[in-house]
């Protein structure tokens, strides 16, 4: 656990703080506390304490950036009681995948702006439930916006990281994503290497596309069935600066589902300079570990902490999480632990 000063100007005001490594970064937001990708969310993880807020990015009609993880609206919004958008629901293959329902590209920013966010999984999260309905979908200046106040307010630099959601898809319907990203980013003074923003993507294409063109931080995300050989890591290092990977990828499960001893891929990343950030710890028993769950309840609370614990202990330089008070938490508790 190391502990480091950063300076930093936005959006005209300067901010300086301390700030903890490993990362912790709020997943679409306190997504364990409010329905994901909206202001609320991003909101109630800055202050719970979020180092970071990690943001998905999709495409409207018109160009504009918005927060959702998907580029198909009905889990996450009320568009299937919008009558004047039924005229839009249709089937659309993306990335090889059939889906139906009504799509962020072919709504315009006007349109998008009619619909209001609810929570993806109700079952799961009922308490979440109840802000549905009282916040719309965020575009990405927005968010940036709102990080830049909560930021001067709190006097500290919270950091973004943005995950651009399917970019060849957005290539072919002639919505590329690099081009408004950038543009947003510049706008808010966040185009220079000291801003705290990373970008992010499960195809390495449009992070090659990226590279080229800026010196922000740029990670390639891995998925769990993916695997990080020492040559597979030697090409993510040609362009990227880092892995955002799924956290079994780190902390093997055993047959049993219960948390195993960790990989080498901490090790063999550090070995190339590449930073490790894991993604996605819950606190809800379904997504624990066997041996961290608590009762048989699968939406009930289990023992995040222990898995943050363990991936501390792993070496992984950020913690992407639905709850970050509990991963700030453990965190508190692993420096202490250090004596600082």
């Amino acid at each position: 656990m190391t502990v480091t000063r950063e300076a930093s100007q936005h959006a005209g005001g300067a901010t300086s703080s301390l700030v903890l490594t490993p990362a912790v970064v709020a997943h679409r937001g306190a997504s364990g506390h409010r329905p994901e990708h909206t202001l609320g969310a991003y909101r109630t993880a800055i202050r719970m304490g979020a180092d970071d807020i990690e943001l998905d990015l999709v495409s409207t009609r018109d160009g504009v950036l918005v927060a959702r993880h998907d580029l198909e609206l009905s889990t996450t919004t009320d568009v299937a009681s919008r009558a004047g958008l039924a005229h839009l629901r249709r089937t659309l293959v993306v990335d090889g995948v059939e889906q139906e329902g009504w799509f962020v590209q072919d709504l315009t920013l006007a349109q998008l702006r009619t619909l209001t966010a609810r929570e993806r999984m109700p079952a799961t999260r009922p308490a979440n439930t109840s802000y549905d309905g009282t916040e719309g979908v965020a575009t990405l200046d927005e968010v940036l916006a709102m990080v830049g106040v909560e930021s001067a307010r709190r006097g500290r630099q919270v950091g973004v990281m943005l995950e651009l959601k399917h970019p060849a898809h957005h290539d072919t319907i002639g919505l590329p994503l690099d081009e408004p990203l950038l543009r947003d980013l510049a706008r808010h003074h966040l185009d220079h290497p000291w801003a705290r923003v990373t970008l992010m993507s499960f195809e390495p294409a449009i992070l090659r596309r990226l590279a080229a063109r800026t010196r922000l931080s740029v990670v390639q995300l891995l998925h769990a069935h993916d695997r990080p050989t020492p040559e597979a890591l030697d090409r993510i290092d040609d362009y990227a600066d880092g892995v955002g990977a799924h956290r079994s990828l780190v902390l093997p499960r055993d047959p049993g589902g219960a948390m195993g001893a960790p990989s080498t891929l901490v090790r063999d990343a550090h070995r190339r300079g590449l930073t490790v950030h894991v993604w996605t710890v819950r606190a809800e028993n379904r997504f624990l570990p066997t041996d961290l769950r608590r009762g048989s309840d699968p939406a009930a609370l289990g023992d995040m902490a222990g898995e943050v614990a363990a991936l501390l202990a792993a070496g992984v330089d950020g913690v992407i999480t639905d709850h970050p008070e509990e991963a700030c938490a453990a965190r508190r508790r692993d420096l202490a632990a250090a004596g600082h």
